[in-house]
């Protein structure tokens, strides 16, 4: 029997008087394309954080390719790939020295940081400074900078947010690709034709709940809704707000 690539269970946390995570359980198959999907506050960075290993949960447990990613486990750090909402580069340098320095962390020669640029269409502007990069040809350097090392399982938050339609188009086709290889893909999204477009299946979440899991076709047919957007509305009584 194949282990899941991700297992959580009643995964609860929280900040203060907010209960950002409330006993969140989902599974994520290996090679599958996974979303988690809700409007700004829903908990989706939040449980993403704890399924990394970058926050402690109050209850609950998480499991990524049979290990516990927490407290942090060097050897299962190699096998994943981390792009966080917001972009974390070194200062001053240029893609070609981001990329680099990134393989560096993980002992990946030089070459294999050209070819991760060349992949994500970043070539040309190898010598161009981060801070002078588009919000398109950033998040396409952050993604890379998360492959560099050839990881199993790839975690994506809110990857496409602030760009405009074409670079999101762009950067699917990039993720279609990164999945295709055969890596397992977690997307953190609020944009509804993202999920319907990229993943095999959605956790529909809500004020740190998951309010149901299927395949984006399915949960529309299920409930009889006419897009995601109204599947929302009949899970919760309200529309939909990204």
């Amino acid at each position: 029997m194949t282990t899941a690539a991700i297992t959580v269970e009643g995964l609860r946390k929280r900040y203060g008087d907010v209960q950002a995570v409330d006993g969140v359980s989902l599974t994520v198959e290996r090679g599958e394309f996974y979303g988690i999907l809700g409007p700004n506050g829903a908990g989706k960075t939040t449980t993403l954080e704890i399924t990394e290993g970058l926050r402690r949960p109050d209850e609950g447990t998480v499991r990524l390719l049979g290990e516990s990613p927490f407290p942090r486990n060097p050897e299962l750090l190699r096998r994943m790939g981390v792009q966080l909402q917001a972009s974390a580069f070194f200062e001053r340098l240029t893609a070609r020295e981001q990329i680099r320095t990134f393989a560096s962390l993980y002992g990946v020669p030089a070459e294999r940081a050209d070819a991760m640029l060349e992949t994500v269409g970043l070539t040309e502007k190898a010598g161009t400074r981060e801070n002078k990069l588009s919000g398109g040809q950033a998040q396409r350097l952050s993604i890379a900078c998360a492959l560099v090392h050839d990881p199993e399982l790839v975690f994506l938050d809110e990857p496409t947010t602030g760009l405009d339609p074409q670079a999101r188009r762009n950067l699917w086709d990039l993720l279609r690709a990164i999945n295709d290889e055969g890596r397992t893909v977690v997307l953190t999204t609020h944009y509804m034709d993202e999920a319907e477009t990229l993943c095999d299946r959605v956790a529909v979440m809500d004020h740190g709940r998951v309010l149901r899991v299927g395949a984006p076709s399915e949960l529309v047919g299920e409930l009889g809704a006419a897009s995601l957007e109204d599947v929302f509305l009949q899970l919760t009584g309200r529309e939909y707000r990204q």
